[in-house]
């Protein structure tokens, strides 16, 4: 499936972020790595400063409200293994119907602070809004930036009147910044052993890969692709937002997802997203293995209110809409 949302504009010029892959010909792999993180880091940062000087002045419409974003939902603010995270579940569940598991992974902005890395998607990326916005549809727009056009809108509101928004559980876990492989081995090592089976265990959730899903943005776009090679007997689902990894890395991940096919993929971009050149390549990459993806190009910059608006919205909408129930017989 192929949607680009408003007018289109190219990327940024490519930037190498950080992967295992082997360098580029003629370039040393220990270059290559450094060179890359370097630029991987520099785009981040501004990313990150960009984001924080659209957020000066007024508050947002569709600023964080505890009350309001969270009334049907439970906050269980965890530690295990040493890491803390968050798991949002619907507050009146039934027990005997689990939902799916969602772990979402936050950016490079909130990694030097348990707390802020916990809390990213809830506070900082809209996912509570987004959830109430999506369980009482018809959806609206709650900026002015225009990330929302009127074909599109129409469309999802479309598609929630043909099949309400049904939800699932949220892990929301702190992100540290990986500084190479055995950071990124560890990290996939705590997920498995640690975060998935604490959540199995505080929630009703479905016990299987195929209803576990993975979904990063920007940083944690990368590190998310990096835990979905590393446990594709975990993960069934991955969805990534302005994900920042360099374009000559997305052959790389295409072949090693191709490895374990059948894994629904959706990759988000937006209009003015620096690393949105990244996304492109990664999509031709997994369209050249022949994997099935979902691209999208929604109109906004690379920054938390585009994510608050739409990004979450989207992605939200999808991973709800996996695994459809079966028709029912006349």
């Amino acid at each position: 499936m192929r949607r680009r949302d408003g007018p289109q504009t190219r990327g940024a010029p490519p930037l190498a972020g950080p992967d295992s892959s082997p360098a580029p010909t003629g370039t040393s792999s220990r270059g290559a790595r450094l060179g890359g993180r370097r630029r991987l880091l520099l785009g981040l940062a501004a990313s990150l400063v960009a984001g924080r000087a659209r957020a000066d002045g007024p508050a947002p419409t569709n600023a964080f409200d505890a009350d309001a974003d969270l009334r049907n939902l439970k906050l269980t603010d965890a530690t295990e293994g040493g890491r803390r995270f968050v798991l949002l579940t619907p507050r009146w569940q039934n027990p005997d119907a689990p939902v799916p598991l969602v772990v979402l992974l936050h950016g490079l902005g909130e990694t030097t602070n348990e707390r802020l890395g916990a809390y990213a998607w809830l506070e900082r990326y809209g996912l509570g809004s987004a959830w109430q916005r999506l369980k009482r549809p018809p959806l609206e727009r709650t900026s002015k930036r225009g990330e929302w056009t009127e074909p599109r809108l129409a469309e999802v509101n479309a598609e929630l009147a043909a099949r309400p928004f049904r939800g699932f559980a949220m892990a929301c876990p702190f992100m540290p910044n990986p500084r190479g492989a055995a950071d990124l081995d560890a990290y996939a090592t705590w997920i498995e052993r640690s975060l998935v089976p604490r959540c199995r265990a505080e929630a009703p959730v479905i016990a299987d890969p195929a209803r576990t899903y993975l979904c990063g943005v920007s940083l944690g776009g990368y590190v998310s692709l990096e835990m979905l090679v590393r446990l594709p007997h975990v993960f069934g689902a991955w969805a990534g937002l302005q994900t920042a990894i360099g374009t000559w890395a997305a052959p790389r991940y295409a072949e090693k997802i191709a490895r374990s096919p059948g894994k629904p993929m959706l990759v988000l971009t937006s209009t003015l997203d620096h690393w949105r050149t990244s996304s492109e390549a990664l999509v031709a990459a997994l369209d050249a293995k022949k994997i099935a993806n979902t691209f999208r190009v929604v109109p906004g910059p690379h920054d938390q209110p585009w994510l608050r608006e739409a990004g979450t919205v989207e992605a939200l909408h999808w991973l709800d809409r996996l695994h459809e129930p079966a028709p029912t017989a006349p």
